[in-house]
C-alpha cells in the first residue's frame, strides 16, 4: 500500500510540474485580443489627398466638391472662410474663393501635411468581430492567424480615389509566444 501511495504521489507531482510550464496553446479569443492590441499601435488604413488653403470653387462645375468641403466644416474637421464671391454678369455661374483650414479635430486623421495639401486617413480597418479568427499553430511557440478587417470610413473617405469595392480585407499575422510577455504579433 505504501508503494502505491508513493507511486501516485510521484505521478501527481510529475503531472503538476509538466502542466506548470508556459501556456503554449492559444485559442480564438486570445488570438483576437493579441491582434486587436497590435492594431491599436500599428493601424491598417487607406489614404487620400486633401487640398486646403485658398481654394476657388466655380458654381455648378465644382458644386459637388464644395458640398463635400461644407460637410467637413459642419463636422468641425475644417474651417472655411469666404474670401471673395463673384457673380458673373448674365451668367448662372458664380466663383467663390474660400480660405480652408484644418482644425484640431482633423489632427488624428492627418498623416502628412505640406503647404496646401495633406495626406489623410480615408479608411481605417478594424477587426471584424462577427468573423472568426482562423489560426494554425505552427509549433509550440508560433502560430499564424488569418483575420477579417472591416472598413470604417473617416470623414475624408469622400476624397479617396479608386476606392476598393470590398468592405473588408483579409490579413494574416504571425504570432509568437514570448516567455515573459505571452503571445504577440511579430509580423504580417
Amino acid at each position: 500500500m505504501n508503494r502505491l501511495v508513493y507511486m501516485l504521489s510521484i505521478a501527481t507531482i510529475v503531472f503538476i510540474l509538466s502542466s506548470c510550464g508556459d501556456s503554449a496553446s492559444i485559442n480564438q479569443d486570445e488570438a483576437s485580443d493579441v491582434i486587436v492590441e497590435y492594431l491599436e499601435t500599428h493601424p491598417v488604413y487607406s489614404t487620400a489627398s486633401f487640398n486646403f488653403g485658398e481654394m476657388t470653387f466655380r458654381g455648378s462645375k465644382d458644386q459637388a466638391e464644395l458640398d463635400q468641403y461644407k460637410a467637413l466644416e459642419a463636422e468641425g474637421i475644417i474651417e472655411m472662410t469666404l474670401q471673395e464671391g463673384k457673380k458673373r454678369f448674365l451668367s448662372k455661374d458664380s466663383t467663390f474663393v474660400y480660405l480652408v483650414k484644418l482644425t484640431e479635430e482633423a489632427a488624428p486623421l492627418v498623416l502628412k501635411q505640406n503647404n496646401n495639401r495633406a495626406t489623410v486617413k480615408s479608411v481605417i480597418y478594424v477587426l471584424d468581430d462577427s468573423e472568426p479568427v482562423n489560426f494554425v499553430t505552427v509549433n509550440d511557440k508560433i502560430a499564424k492567424a488569418t483575420v477579417s478587417l472591416k472598413k470604417e470610413r473617416t470623414e475624408f473617405s469622400v476624397f479617396e480615389k479608386g476606392s476598393n469595392a470590398a468592405d473588408f480585407m483579409t490579413k494574416t499575422y504571425k504570432l509568437r509566444l514570448k516567455k515573459d510577455e505571452g503571445w504577440e504579433v511579430t509580423g504580417e
